[in-house]
């Protein structure tokens, strides 16, 4: 963790990651409330904190990241099963389509940004 904070400050910076609230990261911590509160306001300590959240935050994203290609199999599952109500089907290719589209979207504003960006730099 953060090499300012103290080890009691580290374990309460652990629990709030996972606890609801901060009463309750604070009893886990084994620290009083009142000084849980304290810690939050110090800035070596919320900089500790919205860094441990960033990674909790990259670390979902990177498992959501993972499931797409179960997602996309389980899309392609529905889509062609003709078992499956036709508004499972329809709702499955749907989100297909929709899908494809962004990325598209997101493929041809990221070259206008590139151009864009090329444009006001000018030659080097």
């Amino acid at each position: 963790m953060d090499a300012t904070l103290t080890r009691r400050q580290e374990a309460f910076l652990a629990t709030l990651l996972s606890c609801p609230t901060i009463l309750q990261a604070a009893r886990t911590a084994g620290i009083a409330e009142v000084t849980a509160r304290r810690w939050l306001k110090e800035p070596s300590f919320q900089e500790a904190y919205r860094t441990a959240r960033r990674h909790v935050v990259q670390h979902a994203v990177a498992r959501v990241q993972q499931a797409t290609c179960t997602a996309v199999e389980t899309l392609e599952a529905i889509m062609q099963d003709p078992e499956a109500p036709a508004s499972a089907r329809v709702s499955a290719a749907k989100a297909v389509l929709e899908t494809a589209i962004k990325g598209i979207e997101l493929e041809d504003l990221e070259a206008r940004i590139a151009a864009l960006e090329l444009t006001f730099k000018g030659p080097g």
